[in-house]
């Protein structure tokens, strides 16, 4: 297979990035796309071989779109960059992806230990895959983990620039008709010293289910 493209969405994860780089797998170009950090996140990211993308404009789907746009690669990846996900997870969605089984693969997250995802931010990913899976997409997880071909996700048109921005290429894909398919990841706890801008406070997911929400209407 050709070189897979890896998009980390990245805000203050000098922490995490170089365990969570250490582990993409040979063959996967890291992008990292820094969307303002104070803590040395892109100079870390560089120092540990990643390529460097700066998206000034705030929110997640500011920098993952910005990272697909600059992926070059068939296939392109998405991983959140603060240490939860494992990189060495991503081939398995691919293989769904290269050999034709899915459109789109996802990452449907299991915890692993106690407290790894907080009751509010399961909630509301719950909820939100509720209303997914009324409206004919079989999925229990807006997961931050996905693998699809980058002209396919392209072409999606996906708009939202906030949170909503992977509830709305669920939404996207089940309009156009794609073959959507999970697989259990592990969830881990995150990197010392950092916290989630969303699963880490009750504000935090708040913020999230409101953005997704706007794309619901």
């Amino acid at each position: 297979m050709d070189l897979v493209d890896v998009v980390l969405p990245c805000l203050d994860e000098a922490a995490a990035l170089p365990a969570v780089l250490a582990a993409i797998p040979a063959g996967y170009r890291a992008i990292v796309v820094d969307n303002g950090s104070t803590d040395g996140s892109p100079a870390a990211a560089a120092e540990h071989g990643a390529t460097v993308v700066h998206e000034p404009r705030k929110g997640y789907g500011a920098a993952v779109h910005t990272g697909l746009e600059h992926a070059t690669a068939e296939i392109v990846c998405f991983l959140d960059a603060d240490g939860s996900l494992d990189p060495a997870e991503l081939p398995r969605l691919v293989a769904l992806v290269d050999g034709g089984r899915a459109r789109l693969a996802v990452g449907r997250r299991v915890p692993v230990g106690r407290g790894t995802w907080p009751w509010h931010a399961r909630a509301g990913n719950l909820a939100l895959a509720a209303i997914l899976r009324r409206r004919g997409l079989p999925v229990s997880d807006i997961a931050p983990m996905r693998a699809g071909r980058r002209t396919d996700l392209l072409d999606l048109g996906v708009r939202d620039r906030a949170f909503g921005y992977p509830l709305e290429l669920l939404i996207r894909a089940a309009r156009a008709g794609w073959p959507v398919v999970e697989l259990d990841v592990a969830y881990r706890p995150r990197a010392a010293g950092t916290r989630s801008k969303v699963s880490g406070s009750v504000r935090g997911t708040l913020r999230a289910v409101r953005d997704m929400v706007a794309v619901l209407r």
